[in-house]
């Protein structure tokens, strides 16, 4: 099977062939839109993507690089929304260390959550569904959390889309669910 470096080189060359089909696809009536910001963040999802179906595996280079991200993204909500209901003291410091506190548990917490809640290598997370989910996932982190148009988000959703199924390609693993 492929390794770390043929997934993510396979997914930085082969990337303007996904580029291609969209432009197809575009002329053909679906509503992308080939923008810069577009293809440059899709790019960045499609090569992403090119290797993301290996982070059920715990000795994974995107495993054990998601998993810090995770455990810091964790933590940051925790104190964002912990930090306002923290006052047990007048000094602010005291307050807001004790939610940092409570954050770098949550964080800690979450960091063997991480990998407790995968799935076994080349299950679930190797499917054409969760390469939609990546997709459905970068069109709405693009269109509703950046604010890219419609037509762009769609662009970097597809690529997205396709990184992802460029990995289980290569894996010669593409199944359905």
């Amino acid at each position: 099977m492929p390794n770390y470096d043929v997934h993510v080189l396979s997914g930085i060359i082969s990337y303007p062939a996904a580029v291609a089909v969209a432009g197809v696809l575009s002329a053909a009536g679906v509503p992308f839109r080939l923008t810069s910001i577009a293809l440059i963040l899709g790019y960045a999802f499609y090569v992403l993507g090119s290797d993301l179906p290996d982070m059920d595996h715990p000795d994974a280079l995107i495993h054990r690089g998601t998993k810090p991200l995770v455990a810091v993204a964790v933590g940051s909500a925790v104190f964002i929304r912990s930090y306002p209901y923290i006052s047990v003291s007048s000094r602010s410091w005291v307050n807001l260390t004790i939610s940092w506190l409570i954050a770098a548990a949550a964080a800690f917490a979450s960091w063997y959550a991480f990998t407790a809640v995968m799935p076994k290598h080349r299950g679930i997370v190797h499917s054409l569904l969760f390469a939609l989910i990546y997709g459905g996932t970068a069109f709405a982190l693009a269109h509703f959390g950046i604010g890219i148009s419609y037509g762009e988000a769609l662009m970097v959703g597809f690529a997205a889309f396709s990184g992802y199924t460029l990995h289980l390609i290569l894996d010669r693993d593409v199944a359905i669910v």
